[in-house]
């Protein structure tokens, strides 16, 4: 069960490792565009738990509200090949008070190389009436600890794209 723990330190960025598979893939060996949503998804979904010690339905269950997705905005820098190992990483990039927008980018495997970005807005709602709630409590607690506050109505994702390209050359 969540419980927010102010004295933890709670990472912002989650990482995973993935293989491109086969199944995945188009006639070009690229990875679907429709499937980088499967391999973010995943990759949070495992990670989450991990570093945070949440699942998901116990919070959902716990609070009788849950994140919808309200938007995506996707873009494609350079292809992810059938059989490349790939790293994933998400973050809550901003959050407001019913509102969360999750980043994950995916590079190859040494992180040099940009592969692709997504921001996934997400509105918390309550679950018995479908409208939208405030984050209040822990939930409000956890989001200010884990989120980069990264103000997305300032930015737009060819921006964000540019800023992770120098990034990942500047760690190189």
């Amino acid at each position: 069960m969540f419980e927010y723990n102010p004295d933890k330190h709670y990472p912002k960025e989650t990482e995973s490792r993935s293989l491109i598979r086969f199944q995945d893939c188009d006639p070009l060996r690229h990875l679907n565009n429709a499937k980088y949503f499967d391999y973010y998804f995943n990759a949070r979904e495992d990670q989450v738990p991990k570093l945070y010690g949440i699942e998901m339905f116990d919070m959902i269950k716990k609070y009788q509200a849950a994140w919808v997705v309200y938007n995506h905005n996707i873009s494609y820098v350079r292809p992810a090949m059938v059989g490349e190992w790939v790293r994933i990483m998400s973050r809550i990039l901003w959050h407001d008070e019913n509102t969360v927008v999750v980043e994950y980018f995916m590079t190859d495997d040494s992180k040099r190389e940009l592969k692709n970005v997504l921001w996934t807005t997400l509105k918390y709602v309550g679950l018995e009436d479908g409208k939208i709630r405030t984050h209040q409590g822990a939930i409000a607690d956890f989001l200010k600890a884990t989120s980069d506050n990264f103000d997305i109505r300032q930015h737009a994702i060819t921006e964000r794209v540019k800023l992770l390209k120098h990034r990942l050359q500047a760690e190189d």
